[in-house]
């Protein structure tokens, strides 16, 4: 299985944690990182050229830190563009079906802010329910997602287990009870 990995955090040199997940994801030799942001100046998207990156995988990794209980701008172009019609879904559109689509998220709130009863109101689980929809729509089997709460905060230790861990969600079969998110 050769997965790719889309890496879109606009400063991805000043993020401890999102820079430590690429590095992890580096040291896979069926992992591809593509960091979005420095592939894209000025925002230039190459159609082409991500659509060929998502053909030649067959799991597909968005890693980003949640903006504003969504994805950094540059993401979301990136699935207007790149997601297109006849593409990825509507007739002719079978490019992604039958691919997993994973998550690697970086919250800068705790855990416990993201419950109904936290400062956030909402489960990061609800906030990506989004990002599940869309692997259903384009045929692709979504993974549960992998997930780092308070960001900020993260001690070398837990950042170090995160980082084998993130390696492991990578590369590792996913069993059908794992799947149901």
């Amino acid at each position: 299985m050769r997965t790719l990995t889309i890496v879109a955090h606009p400063d991805l040199l000043g993020s401890r944690i999102n820079r430590a997940w690429a590095d992890a994801a580096r040291q896979e030799a069926s992992v591809t990182v593509h960091e979005l942001y420095a592939a894209s100046p000025g925002g230039r998207l190459d159609i082409g050229r991500e659509q060929r990156l998502l053909d030649s995988h067959d799991r597909i990794v968005f890693q980003y830190p949640l903006y504003w209980y969504s994805t950094p701008p540059l993401l979301k172009q990136w699935f207007d563009e790149v997601l297109e019609r006849g593409w990825a879904f509507g007739p002719g559109g079978q490019h992604l079906a039958n691919k997993e689509i994973g998550l690697a998220v970086s919250t800068a709130g705790t855990a416990e802010s993201y419950r109904p009863e936290g400062y956030n109101r909402f489960a990061v689980r609800d906030l990506l329910l989004p990002m599940q929809a869309l692997a259903y729509h384009v045929g692709a089997s979504p993974l549960p997602p992998f997930l780092l709460h308070d960001a900020r905060n993260v001690t070398d230790a837990e950042l170090a287990a995160s980082f084998e861990a993130y390696r492991r969600y990578l590369t590792e079969a996913v069993s059908s009870e794992e799947r149901a998110v």
